[in-house]
């Protein structure tokens, strides 16, 4: 998966397999900066009573595609392959949460942190 912060949008776009893991179409999530209301690192909360509709999941391997959960619609694509969870929270979106792990989460979140900052208005 590759990522891009472009004009007032994060994009996130789907490789190879992924696209079939999370049975996500189109391969791209596509995400208004004004509707991510906070970045976090760490791993979030996941339980038995998660719906799965549609995606994948392999205990200890694989969470991917959409999961409807007690805080409602969630995005995931999460392997056990290194990286670290990176959580968007959004709001006004059909998406409530969107769950990723990446090698440079941190480097991630700051960036998205950066874009959706309120810039100071000037003054005098």
């Amino acid at each position: 998966m590759y990522m891009t912060l472009a004009n007032d949008r994060l994009r996130i776009d789907l490789e190879g397999w992924e696209k079939l893991w999370a049975f996500h179409w189109p391969t791209y999530l596509e995400l208004p900066l004004a509707q991510i209301q906070a970045v976090r690192l760490g791993m979030p909360s996941s339980d038995w009573r998660e719906l799965r509709a549609p995606g994948t999941f392999l205990p200890g391997v694989m969470k991917a595609g959409t999961y409807y959960t007690p805080r409602g619609r969630e995005f995931w694509y999460v392997v056990n392959q290194g990286g670290e969870f990176l959580m968007l929270v959004l709001s006004g979106h059909h998406y409530a949460q969107v769950v990723l792990t990446l090698p440079d989460a941190a480097d991630w979140q700051h960036r998205i942190e950066q874009a959706i900052a309120p810039t100071p208005s000037p003054v005098g």
